[in-house]
């Protein structure tokens, strides 16, 4: 019975997700895509530290490899900056790639390096891609940043030009969003089938005990660097959507900030498990936007410049508390709390046992 309640439940929620373009406002979709984005980079590093237990500290360098490199890849240099020209979804494929190749060139050192000495070495990464984007003014078009060329697939182009849909007229987010959906479970389908596999235990084990893996067999340097390579390319998805939602690349929101919010993600949501990134990424990304949208009705929080707490700093001190109570009442994460109402359902009654009807002794 249980399973069938799930069935439906999951029935249930994909009918929602798909209708909702046809009644919610941009703002709702826009907020939605970026969970969706934040989702898809925070998968990724989970598989890298929740799975395998190799802390990383530059995963915003590999989301700015994958939106920029979109950009230049896609551009047709009309607004003055390198661009090659090539067609959007081929350019977004390369642009994966391109994170893919980047996480290569520094997995060597990943396979070798773990703890706080990994953290340290990928946290470089965030201050070489900084002095790029903002000195690169060719291809990344300086602080000012660079205008995202539209996604042109199977000869729909998602623009603001208006696509009607029984009556109901689909510009840019409502479009981008069934695109994300789908990417989102592609990638959430491809990280659990990888987790439940023999590459997952071989990564559990490498977490719990890097020594027993390798005496039992396990090749813990080739391991640790292609899942380096991995949580990378999944970076690059998520910068590619981001690029495409916001519509213009700007070098200042791929700082460290972007790095230590998916580290949050993945603590509040639950480490090692796809759900929990999903749940994390919702939390994480969702509230800063909440706040801006309710800031006139929330009591210390303001618009930012007109004194008080901005919304941004507001959404960091609440999700900085949840990390600290996640830490110290639910090690599992948002993920255990589903997980222990499944155990208590799926319990069975005993005769004997306070709040059943058996006879008590």
């Amino acid at each position: 019975m249980s399973d069938i309640r799930r069935t439906c439940a999951w029935a249930a929620s994909a009918v929602v997700l798909l209708a909702l373009p046809f009644y919610l406002d941009r703002f709702w979709l826009q907020a939605g895509l970026f969970a969706m984005a934040a989702a898809i980079g925070a998968i990724g590093i989970n598989l890298l530290t929740g799975a395998t237990g190799q802390l990383s500290m530059g995963h915003a360098f590999f989301l700015a490899i994958g939106a920029y490199g979109y950009c230049v890849l896609a551009g047709d240099g009309g607004d003055g900056l390198t661009g090659l020209g090539l067609p959007t979804w081929l350019a977004a494929a390369l642009a994966v790639a391109l994170a893919g190749l980047a996480g290569g060139l520094f997995s060597p050192i990943a396979g070798r390096l773990r703890g706080a000495y990994l953290g340290i070495a990928t946290l470089a990464l965030i201050f070489i891609g900084q002095h790029v984007l903002f000195n690169a003014h060719d291809l990344t078009g300086g602080s000012n940043g660079r205008d995202v060329p539209p996604l042109n697939l199977f000869g729909l182009t998602f623009d603001e030009s208006e696509t009607v849909v029984a009556a109901v007229p689909f510009g840019s987010a409502e479009k981008l969003w069934y695109a994300g959906l789908v990417l989102l479970l592609a990638c959430g389908l491809f990280a659990r089938g990888v987790l439940r596999g023999r590459p997952g235990r071989a990564m559990n084990a490498i977490r719990d005990h890097r020594v027993a893996a390798g005496v039992i067999g396990v090749p813990v340097a080739r391991y640790r660097a292609g899942v380096f390579v991995l949580s990378s390319m999944y970076a690059g998805f998520a910068g590619v959507l981001l690029a495409l939602v916001f519509q213009r690349t700007v070098p200042d929101y791929f700082g460290m900030t972007l790095s230590l919010e998916y580290l949050a993600m993945i603590v509040i949501g639950g480490l090692g498990s796809v759900s929990g990134a999903v749940a994390g990424a919702a939390l994480v990304s969702l509230l800063p936007q909440l706040l801006t949208r309710y800031s006139d009705a929330l009591p210390l929080v303001s618009a930012p410049g007109t004194g008080g707490i901005s919304p941004g700093e507001a959404s960091r001190y609440l999700y900085g508390a949840a990390v600290v109570a996640v830490v110290l009442f639910l090690p599992g994460g948002l993920v255990r709390l589903t997980a222990r109402r499944r155990a208590t359902q799926a319990t069975p009654a005993t005769p004997g046992t306070p709040g059943t009807s058996g006879e008590t002794a």
